[in-house]
C-alpha cells in the first residue's frame, strides 16, 4: 500500500472509530508499527489528528478530509463517473463545476475532449467554477474560457464561498452544472459537510438549467450536515456499478435519470 493510500485509510478509520491503536492498525494494514507511528506523526503535524501514547484520537478535521487525502479513494469509480459525465457537455455550453475530487476528474475529462475545441477566437466551452484547483488546471487549456467566482478559499476543499462568490454567480446563467456532493439521499437530497460550501453550491444549482450530480456509490443513501438542494432539482445522477441497487432504484423512482457506469 502506497503512503498516500495509508494516510487516507488512517483518516477513514479515525473518522469511524474516533481513536486508533498503533499495534491494531499495523496488523490491519499489514505494515510495521513504526510505519504507522510515522504516518500518525505526519498527520498530527498537519493538525488532522491528535497523537496519544500508543495511538491517536480524532479532532474535528478528521471528519472532513483535505482534498489531497481524498484523491486516493475510489479512484477507478471516479474516473468512470467523470468520463461518463463529461460526455454530456456540448460545444458552446456554459458548464458549472463545484469543488471535489470527482468534479476535478470531470474537468480533466472535459479538457481531453477534442470535439469541444473552439472555432477561431471563440472558446469551445465556458467553465464557471468556485474551485481553485479546477480553475488552475483548466486555465492553460486554450479551448476553455474560465470564470472563477471569487470568494474566500476553504483549505480542505479549495472551494471559494461567501458574499463575493454569491455576487458573481447571481449574475450568471449555467447551462449544465456538474455537482459534486458529500452525501446524496433519494428523499432528503444532496448534502455538503460545510454550510458555506452548501450555500454557494445551492446557488449554482439555482443558476443552472440542468444539474448532473456525480457521486460514487459510497455517497448514496447518506446525509451530511448542510443540504445543497432537493432531489427534485437534480436531473441526472452519474454513479458507479458498486452502488446499492435498491438505492439506485429509489433515485430512479424519484424521477432522476440515473446513469450507472
Amino acid at each position: 500500500m502506497a503512503r498516500h493510500e495509508r494516510l487516507s485509510s488512517l483518516l477513514d478509520m479515525l473518522g469511524q472509530r474516533e481513536k486508533l491503536d498503533v499495534e491494531e492498525v499495523a496488523a490491519e494494514l499489514g505494515v510495521s508499527a513504526a510505519t504507522v507511528r510515522r504516518d500518525l506523526d505526519h498527520l498530527a503535524e498537519q493538525q488532522l489528528l491528535t497523537r496519544t501514547h500508543g495511538g491517536a484520537v480524532a479532532n474535528d478535521l478528521a471528519y472532513d478530509l483535505p482534498l489531497r487525502y481524498r484523491t486516493a479513494r475510489h479512484v477507478p469509480e471516479k474516473q468512470r463517473i467523470s468520463t461518463a459525465a463529461a460526455a454530456l457537455a456540448e460545444r458552446g455550453m456554459v458548464v458549472g463545476l463545484n469543488g471535489g475530487t470527482t468534479t476535478a476528474g470531470v474537468a480533466r475529462a472535459l479538457a481531453m475532449r477534442s470535439d469541444l475545441a473552439g472555432r477561431g477566437d471563440a472558446s469551445g466551452l465556458t467553465v464557471v467554477t468556485n474551485a481553485l484547483n479546477i480553475a488552475h488546471e483548466l486555465a492553460v487549456r486554450p479551448n476553455v474560457k474560465i470564470v472563477v467566482t471569487g470568494g474566500v478559499a476553504r483549505p480542505q476543499s479549495f472551494e471559494l464561498s461567501g458574499p463575493l462568490a454569491t455576487r458573481v454567480l447571481s449574475e450568471l446563467t449555467i447551462d449544465l452544472l456538474f455537482l459534486g456532493v458529500d452525501a446524496l439521499d433519494a428523499e432528503a437530497g444532496a448534502f455538503a459537510h460545510h454550510e458555506g460550501e452548501a450555500s454557494i453550491n445551492r446557488l449554482m444549482v439555482e443558476r443552472a438549467e440542468r444539474v448532473v450530480a456525480v457521486a460514487d456509490g459510497s455517497k448514496l443513501g447518506r446525509r451530511a450536515f448542510a443540504r445543497i438542494c432537493l432531489v427534485s432539482e437534480i436531473d441526472v445522477l452519474v454513479t458507479d456499478a458498486g452502488a446499492d441497487p435498491a438505492t439506485v432504484k429509489a433515485f430512479d423512482a424519484a424521477g432522476v435519470d440515473v446513469r450507472v457506469v
